[in-house]
């Protein structure tokens, strides 16, 4: 997606938190467009596909049955640099490592429960917003 996009889910603990606006809030004030975004119930096939690199790793299960829990929002974002400044903008997975400010600093509640997900390199933006969003969708 050449750099000028990410992909981002607002997972089911900050959904069920009341914590979207926020999170919103913060990406659309760091200078993210957000070209594409869906609410969407992952079903457990869903869960199961798309965290399939992670398959036989000791939280794959408990991830799968996290992600299906509830409701997420799943986003394309716009901007320069896209998958670093999200990653900077959201903090680390840890949020008690994550830096003061940041999305999962603020709204995280464990490593699990970190509140959202960011693409970690470009190749992933892109295979993570083509399992959600047709080329019709995005733009």
């Amino acid at each position: 997606m050449n750099g000028k996009y990410t992909f981002s889910i607002i997972k089911p603990d900050a959904v069920r938190t009341g914590k979207t606006g926020p999170i919103l809030a913060m990406i659309n004030e760091a200078g993210f467009e957000i070209t594409a975004m869906k609410m969407v119930r992952m079903t457990l096939d869903q869960a199961e596909s798309f965290y399939a690199v992670h398959k036989g790793k000791p939280f794959y299960e408990i991830l799968v049955e996290f992600m299906t829990s509830g409701p997420v929002f799943v986003m394309i974002l716009r901007h320069e640099n896209a998958v670093e400044e999200f990653r900077r903008l959201i903090g680390a997975t840890d949020p008690n490592k994550a830096e003061p400010g940041t999305i999962r600093k603020l709204f995280a509640v464990s490593v699990q429960m970190n509140a959202v997900h960011g693409s970690d390199s470009d190749e992933n933006a892109e295979r993570e917003a083509n399992f959600f969003f047709s080329t019709f969708e995005r733009f």
